[in-house]
């Protein structure tokens, strides 16, 4: 059986929540890291909704890979789909990563499926902001979760300049 790869890209780049045996970091072709996504649950509220990050179609993103020994395969496959098909926001892909030092896999990961009403698209650094602040949902304050995901991106030596003025502006509202 091939290796089981799972490519995280925020939350799970800090916050896996399986056991696995490697992690690297990698690229994922084919997608970016986008704040695209409108949490109803986990960082929001229908009362008051959040956003999180998905991978969005277009260009590459530098995140870090999971390998799962094949005997925690269906436990992972399980407790990720528990996690992050919540509301079916995120459709599960099969896609290439190129793995820091040398060689290429084929790693599952979470991309936004356009079409859910959950999909806000492309926003401004202000609007971003503006939605960020102040929700909160069952995994805490929206803030914590987009300062959290900049800082281990920044840790990872990756430069997100659009997530970056985001922070700022958080950080600013926030005093």
């Amino acid at each position: 059986m091939d290796d089981f790869w799972v490519f995280g890209y925020a939350s799970l780049m800090w916050k896996p929540g399986f056991d696995y045996v490697e992690k690297r970091r990698a690229r994922l072709h084919g997608y970016h890291r986008s704040l695209c996504i409108i949490s109803l649950e986990h960082r929001g509220t229908p009362e008051r909704p959040g956003l999180v990050m998905g991978l969005d179609r277009g260009g590459s993103c530098v995140g870090v890979a999971f390998r799962v020994a094949d005997e925690n395969r269906e436990p992972v496959l399980a407790y990720l789909r528990e996690r992050e098909l919540v509301t079916n926001v995120y459709l599960e892909h099969s896609g290439s990563v190129t793995l820091e030092g040398n060689g290429r896999a084929r790693a599952l990961a979470y991309v936004a499926d356009r079409d859910h009403g959950q999909y806000a698209g492309r926003l401004s650094v202000d609007d971003a902001v503006e939605r960020v602040c102040g929700a909160v949902g069952g995994m805490g304050p929206n803030e914590d979760y987009v300062i959290n995901t900049a800082d281990h991106i920044r840790t990872l030596g990756i430069r997100d300049h659009w997530l970056e003025h985001v922070v700022a502006g958080i950080r600013k509202r926030k005093g």
